[in-house]
């Protein structure tokens, strides 16, 4: 099948003109050309009913499409809402999704990790412009949102619960993408400054070249001294990163568009470690350095009833860690890369029918040291997808065939639909399987066991929906009940003193499908727009985490760093001063208790942080702005032992073209 696949591939690739192909998320700009003269900012387009303003997503289908198309519980939050938060820390702009929750270790460019609806960090699959970047290095496969700055973010999108028929593995918990295509402005600039010594500098030109050609290059520096990792720490350990985003765009033809993007980021981060003799967490001087590189080129088609889009991407990873009391010499290294082709179609045989398809392949590799530990593995995939849309029913149906190189062939299927009760009203309903292969650390290091099967899942979810929380109605959101079952969940097992054979050359442990969990709960997600001049939005969220592995000592305990209750609630106020909008607002995050193990043994308290912020246009172009972060200096952890940030202030100015 796997050479099958290959062939496919290839040969629909010659007959779509293309060798390098588009990424599925970057490959909106024929589309929204289409509707330029109707663009509103934000992400947002207004369609036939000027009252509407719809968003545009990929997350439901692979392809662009609309909001009001998807029948799941889906987030997306544009360059405006990013602007107006003004942070550089990505967590903050994910929090505001309903479901989801997130830790980090230490001050900013600490390993962050994002957990969605109970999952683990491992099993949301991340894109960045189209490109998948989780790390084949890490031991289970997930990507660290520490490298990740929203300096020139400009669009984000959370999709909640599987959607393994268009994405694939990792995509048990969920699908995050990120967009750094730049804004529509000819040019803008971010500084700032404040707490910890920070330093954030961001920009990026979009120029008018030709009539067909789209250029957007960005990029930014961030540095910060932090404070220390280690909660009872005096050193503090600082962050300092890099970036640079370029993309490139051009209609060939009405029908066809050919483009090329990459982003470079590199990063040094100070961490803490365990230092002899007492082999206890404490400061140190150790730190580790990042270069991150993804890539994509390629071609689109767009027909009449009929779209093809395929894609070449790469993305690569490389992690140096650094112990200066044993030399100068790299301690650890882990390099991971991850290469794919992609044929993306949609083919619209009748009114109302449409049909969704794709072939993959995608090959990664590993490598880790001092001693060296590599692998490759492959995975070739093949999906269809088939919706009926109309005024009244939307409903999506599909299957998923994976073949993995290792443990076989894995089948997923999922559906999902929704109901117009009128028009701003919609009841909707999906089932979804999901599954996450192996990672390759966790089948072929040197803990690895090639043995290991697929995690799969089980999920049902149910809601009512009024508008979205991008509407420019008054009031939008909606309410969701969810639940998932998983199974054959992997995790680390220690081998000291074991005699089993799954121990057999793994002295120090290895891994293992030993895990079954449940989530259930309840998301609410509520935008009130009363006036123009004032919005307040609110992301709850009640998830029930249960580990239900029979046999195991943890059986029945809440699953680790989950708390039950979180809830987001934001305002901004836009009142004009001397002719010119001045905005006032404010987060507030509320977080319950949680256990920061699997035993249940080390309790995390709950904590409510609160942040406020200002700004003011000057001109037309030229804006300041200022907030505080922890107003109140709560205290708290994410992560037992490390630490975070107490009370600070930061302050900046934004120029636009």
């Amino acid at each position: 099948m796997r050479q099958y696949i290959r062939n496919t591939l290839l040969l629909s690739s010659t007959l779509s003109l293309c060798l390098w192909a588009v990424p599925a998320y970057a490959q909106q700009d024929l589309a929204e050309e289409d509707y330029e003269e109707d663009y509103e900012g934000d992400g947002a387009i207004v369609f036939s009913d000027p009252i509407r303003p719809e968003v545009i997503t990929v997350l439901g289908s692979g392809l662009v499409g609309r909001v009001y198309e998807n029948n799941r519980a889906l987030t997306i939050i544009g360059a405006d809402e990013i602007n107006q938060i003004q942070t550089p820390d990505i967590t903050q702009i994910l929090e505001r999704a309903p479901g989801v929750t997130t830790t980090r270790n230490g001050p900013i460019g600490g390993f962050t990790s994002v957990r969605v609806r109970g999952s683990t960090s491992d099993q949301a699959l991340v894109l960045i412009d189209g490109i998948r970047v989780n790390d084949p290095s890490a031991p289970g496969a997930g990507f660290d949102f520490a490298n990740v700055q929203t300096g020139n973010i400009t669009k984000v999108e959370i999709l909640r619960g599987a959607n393994s028929i268009i994405w694939g593995s990792n995509a048990i918990g969920g699908v995050i993408v990120l967009d750094t295509r730049g804004s529509r402005d000819t040019a803008s600039f971010t500084g700032e400054g404040g707490s910890f010594g920070t330093i954030n500098l961001s920009g990026s030109v979009r120029p008018d070249i030709a009539d067909g050609l789209d250029v957007n290059i960005s990029g930014g520096y961030f540095d910060n001294d932090g404070f220390s990792s280690f909660a009872d720490g005096t050193e503090a350990d600082g962050f300092r990163q890099n970036y640079l985003n370029g993309r490139i765009g051009y209609n060939v033809a009405d029908s066809v568009n050919v483009f090329a993007q990459g982003r470079f980021a590199t990063s040094r981060l100070d961490i803490d470690g365990f230092p002899a003799p007492a082999f206890a967490f404490a400061d140190t001087d150790e730190f580790q350095e990042t270069q991150q590189f993804s890539a994509s080129a390629g071609v689109e088609y767009f027909g009449d009833n009929l779209e093809l889009r395929a894609l070449y991407s790469i993305a690569d990873i490389d992690r140096d860690n650094f112990n200066p009391a044993f030399g100068d010499d790299v301690s650890f290294f882990a390099e991971g890369r991850n290469e794919r082709i992609e044929l993306r179609g949609e083919l619209q045989p009748v009114n109302n029918v449409t049909l969704f398809f794709g072939l993959e392949n995608e090959e990664t590799r590993f490598e880790t040291g001092p001693f060296g530990t590599a692998a490759d593995s492959g995975i070739d995939s093949a999906y269809g997808l088939l919706r009926y849309n109309d005024n009244l029913i939307n409903i999506s149906a599909g299957l998923r065939v994976d073949d993995h190189e290792q443990f076989g062939s894995q089948v997923t299927f999922g559906a999902d639909a929704s109901i117009a009760l009128d028009d701003d009203w919609k009841l909707v309903g999906a089932y979804q399987e999901g599954f996450r292969a192996p990672s390759l650390f966790q089948l072929l290091s040197d803990f690895g066991n090639t043995n290991l099967q697929p995690e799969t899942s089980q999920s049902f979810e149910v809601g009512i929906q009024y508008n979205d929380r991008n509407s420019v109605y008054p009031i939008g959101g909606s309410v969701t009940l969810f639940t998932r079952d998983t199974d054959n969940q992997i995790d680390f097992i220690s081998c000291f003193g074991v005699t089993d054979a799954i121990c057999d050359n793994r002295p120090f442990g290895t891994f293992d499908n030993i895990l079954s969990t449940r989530a259930q709960g309840v998301e609410a997600d509520l935008s009130v727009q009363p006036t123009d001049t004032f919005i307040a939005r609110i992301a709850y969220s009640y998830i029930d985490t249960e580990n239900r592995s029979v046999g195991s000592a943890n059986v029945g305990n809440v699953l680790a760093r989950q708390p039950d209750n979180v809830l987001t609630l934001s305002a901004d106020w836009t009142p004009e001063l001397a002719g010119k909008p001045v905005n006032l607002g404010g987060d507030v995050r509320l977080v319950s208790d949680s256990f920061d193990n699997a035993a249940n043994s080390v309790r995390l308290d709950g904590f409510a942080v609160v942040r406020l912020r200002a700004s003011y246009d000057i001109t037309d172009n030229i804006q300041i702005y200022g907030r505080v972060e922890n107003l109140f200096d709560a205290q708290y952890q994410t992560v037992s032992g490390f630490g975070t940030p107490g009370m600070s202030a930061f302050g900046g100015v934004r120029v636009t073209l």
